[in-house]
């Protein structure tokens, strides 16, 4: 098995439940674990070389993509004539190290895991619906928004905070028990100031904005989600008129569309735009065409504030 890809949590949960799967045919299934940029030569013909009693093993090589030459040149040679009692793993994160390896064994009869970064934001909500449901809880889709705003995309992190809930906490999960736990970590996004600045409420906005930044989110990030929320106000306008199936190209999230619908209510078409050219330009100041990015940020926000609230 080749488990390929950078996103940690899902590797170690593919090798985990390969180990568990090994353990329910045989409890005393023997695991070897091999770092494969500290490997000596001969060492996986040793460990994978046929047992007396024909035991099932399983051989997991870890850090492929540094691997050493003589474990790149073992593991070409034992594919050439594989042990049928022995399953050998091996974990790649990426880059080009070991790319012969890597193409022999998509070429021939090995499984392949990826386990790709998870970046959609669709994706992260479906991944921490999953997980509490694998834990026999539910929240609901504010809920799960407001989890993901808090935590980040850190799978491994989203997945502690899965756990965590479901632990010490009783009955379905929603927004206030979310913000119970992680309020203050909300607070420091760029999301909430962006829903606050949409919304027309400055204040708020300006309060959270400084929060953010007193407790280390940069500038960059906020005006991110101030662009990405107003790309979504403008997308869904674009579609009024033009019937269900419109909305449904944009590839959104159900909540998405009916929070962006809600969030009309206050807009025009001119004053999106003029919050669209004023985001554009603290994009730019950010990224330095100012020497004080933590200004033209606030300023962003009182403009899109302001258009808001026309």
């Amino acid at each position: 098995m080749l488990v390929s890809g950078p996103e940690e949590l899902l590797a170690d949960r593919a090798v985990d439940r390969l180990i568990g799967l090994a353990r329910e045919r045989d409890a005393g299934v023997e695991v070897t674990r091999i770092d494969a940029s500290e490997y000596a030569g001969g060492t996986l013909g040793v460990v994978t070389s046929p047992s007396l009693f024909a035991e099932d093993r399983v051989v997991v090589v870890a850090d492929v993509e540094r691997a050493t030459d003589e474990l790149i040149a073992d593991a070409l040679a034992y594919l050439e004539a594989p042990q049928e009692d022995v399953t050998l793993v091996l974990r790649h994160a990426g880059g080009q190290r070991g790319k012969k390896l890597l193409d022999t064994l998509r070429a021939g009869e090995s499984v392949v895991v990826s386990c790709e970064p998870v970046k959609k934001d669709g994706d992260k909500t479906a991944f921490v619906t999953a997980e509490l449901r694998r834990a026999g809880r539910r929240a609901n889709a504010a809920a799960v928004r407001a989890l993901v705003d808090a935590v980040g995309s850190d799978l491994r992190e989203l997945a502690s905070a899965c756990a965590q809930l479901a632990a010490d906490t009783t009955g379905a999960i929603g927004v206030d028990v979310v913000e119970r736990y992680y309020g203050g970590r909300i607070e420091a996004t760029g999301f909430r100031v962006a829903d606050a600045a949409v919304e027309g409420d400055a204040g708020q906005a300006v309060a959270l904005l400084r929060h953010a930044l007193a407790t280390g989110v940069d500038p960059v990030p906020v005006v991110a989600a101030l662009a990405a929320k107003l790309r979504i106000l403008a997308k869904v306008a674009a579609t009024r008129g033009r019937g269900s199936a419109a909305v449904r190209d944009l590839g959104l999230a159900p909540w998405q569309v009916d929070r962006a619908l809600r969030d009309l209510t206050r807009w025009t078409p001119e004053s999106l735009a003029a919050a669209i050219t004023a985001v554009a330009q603290a994009d730019a100041e950010v990224k330095g065409a100012s020497r004080d990015p933590e200004f033209a940020v606030e300023r962003a926000v009182l403009r899109v504030a302001s258009a808001s609230a026309r």
